[in-house]
């Protein structure tokens, strides 16, 4: 009994799970006496109610609270939601974006009753004015021996297949069909315009002709964007033996030379002095055409060209040549020396105050200015030879300088006011490196001043519209007597659009920057900041480069091509096979 009493003691413990080991406890202990024991049926009755009360009495106890969950970083779980809705957020712009291009809206047929605009050319003028121009006003015709736009600023990574030429070119007709009033557009060259009887003289000049191959086109209003060609100076030899660097044939051409010269230089039995001229690249001209090509070339044979023919690799030589003191003279002086200094690490000579003389089919004449005053001549033989430098007028634009007497003292272009009209004529415009404006002749200025004449024809067509709703109202007023408050109400509402309508501004060029590459991942920038200029150069100028020239392209179709040849020669390399 002592021994029982001592487990019962220990079985009234307040815990459920030890109420539960002291029942199966009691139950052993019973289990195992003999049926000779002194307990009787009722004392286990008892012993078995009393466990119970102890068991239902006694309160259970509070479970321990799981360990709090540390908030510390809980903020980072979003870190990696951020790139994600980023990435969903491109995806649907991008998405949006070409449902947009392969889905335009219908067209308004041309009103006979409206003027006629005719556009001349396709370049960053003409095609900047036709983006923002409200087609309803007009009956808008385009004429341009080329049925495309071409972005120029990445034309030099075409010449060595860092980008293939369809990725920068972006057609005219896909342009023009997203606007809302047709537009036609004819592939042809304007050969001469007529001032006095308001007509454009267009020739076909494709392969193939049909029976009319030359034609007149009237207009009421003309734009002139031609753009300019290459100016040779008078050198003779430029236009027969180099290869120029403003159309995409120039690049395809150009394309084709560097791998004939490399080639040939690996050609077996080549002597070393013709292997060394095959491979030794000339580039006159230090704007930034000239710049980006010499980087572009250099990049291409240090990155592909010695891992493919590493035997004639080492001979291979970029050489710049510019007349002026300095290349990039847009530039500040900081960004001038930071591409000098980044061309020597790349091997890349730079002759500056260098003039060409002559040029033969193996060889450059060039004259040197010295510090001292004096002149060296010097003779460079070449394999290829690249002129970036110079426009010289057009025969259109020169023709039309003759028509026109104001324009007789003008030599480099059409003479325009300050509202890019044609001096000397009421109703012809030009833009583009074919007007002097007192602007250099670049794409930012040629886009700069498409844009303000879009703006300059849309306000142009309000006013007549305006006007004509005046002159409308104020012929009913003796009609409808009833209603005069009313009509000179609107009368004045309508005044006052006029009066702001008619406050057009002049033409001013706003510069946005200059951007440059200059090889080897590396980029130059001066761009507008504020009331000053912001001059940075290398690595991280490079991605910005590259993201400036993706929103400068013109659709997005563009710009997935371009990102698609950039990953591509990233992955795989230049492709090196000769077309």
């Amino acid at each position: 009994m002592a021994s029982t009493s001592r487990a019962l003691g220990r079985l009234s413990a307040p815990s459920m799970g030890v109420a539960r080991l002291q029942t199966q406890a009691v139950s052993r202990l019973l289990s195992s006496a003999p049926r000779r024991a002194l307990i009787s049926e009722s004392r286990q009755v008892a012993v078995t109610q009393q466990i119970r009360r102890a068991h239902t009495e006694t309160p259970a106890p509070a479970l321990p609270e799981p360990p709090k969950e540390r908030r510390r970083f809980r903020k980072l779980r979003w870190l990696w939601r951020a790139p994600l809705l980023a990435s969903l957020a491109g995806i649907a712009y991008v998405g949006w974006g070409v449902y947009e291009e392969r889905n335009p809206g219908p067209q308004v047929e041309p009103d006979p009753s409206k003027k006629t605009l005719v556009v001349l050319g396709t370049g960053w003028g003409s095609v900047s004015l036709l983006k923002k121009l409200d087609t309803e006003h007009y009956n808008v015709i385009v004429i341009s021996p080329r049925n495309y736009f071409l972005f120029t600023p990445l034309l030099p990574s075409c010449t060595t297949g860092l980008i293939e030429h369809r990725s920068i070119m972006e057609p005219i007709r896909t342009i023009l069909r997203h606007k809302k009033a047709n537009v036609k557009f004819y592939e042809a060259e304007a050969s001469s315009v007529d001032p006095e009887r308001k007509v454009v003289r267009v020739l076909d000049t494709s392969e193939i002709r049909g029976d009319v191959i030359e034609t007149e086109i009237p207009y009421d209003m003309l734009v002139v964007g031609v753009g300019a060609e290459n100016a040779t100076f008078g050198i003779p030899g430029v236009r027969e033996h180099t290869c120029f660097l403003k159309e995409i044939g120039d690049a395809q051409r150009i394309r084709k030379k560097i791998m004939d010269c490399v080639e040939t230089a690996a050609f077996k039995g080549q002597s070393q002095e013709e292997i060394d001229r095959l491979l030794h690249m000339v580039v006159v001209g230090g704007g930034p055409t000239g710049v980006e090509f010499a980087g572009e070339l250099q990049d291409f044979f240090e990155e592909d060209i010695k891992k493919l023919i590493p035997d004639i690799a080492d001979r291979f030589r970029v050489t710049l040549i510019e007349a002026l003191p300095n290349v990039l003279p847009s530039f500040s002086k900081q960004l001038i020396e930071y591409t000098e200094s980044t061309f020597k690490e790349e091997k890349i000579d730079i002759m500056t105050k260098t003039m060409v003389k002559k040029v033969t089919d193996k060889t450059v004449e060039a004259e040197i200015s010295k510090p001292d005053g004096s002149r060296e001549k010097i003779t460079l033989p070449y394999g290829l030879l690249v002129w970036a430098t110079g426009n010289a007028v057009r025969p259109v634009v020169k023709d039309l300088m003759d028509r026109i007497p104001a324009q007789k003292d003008s030599r480099r272009g059409l003479a325009v006011n300050e509202y890019l009209v044609v001096q000397g004529t009421r109703d012809i415009w030009a833009v583009g490196d074919c007007a002097v404006a007192g602007y250099a002749p670049t794409a930012q200025v040629a886009s700069q001043e498409g844009n303000f004449l879009a703006g300059l024809f849309n306000n142009m067509a309000r006013t007549e519209v305006l006007e004509q709703r005046v002159r409308e109202l104020s012929g009913s007023l003796n009609l409808q007597p009833g209603n005069a408050a009313e009509i000179s109400k609107e009368i004045e509402e309508h005044e006052r659009q006029l009066r702001r309508i008619k406050d057009i501004k002049p033409f001013h060029y706003s510069h946005q920057g200059s951007l440059a590459y200059i090889g080897s991942e590396k980029a130059v920038a001066d761009v507008s900041w504020f009331n000053g200029n912001l001059a940075s150069g290398g690595s991280l100028t490079f991605l910005f480069w590259r993201s400036a020239y993706l929103s400068m392209c013109f659709s997005t179709r563009n710009r997935l091509l371009v990102i698609n040849d950039w990953v591509k020669s990233k992955l795989f390399g230049r492709d090196v096979s000769r077309e």
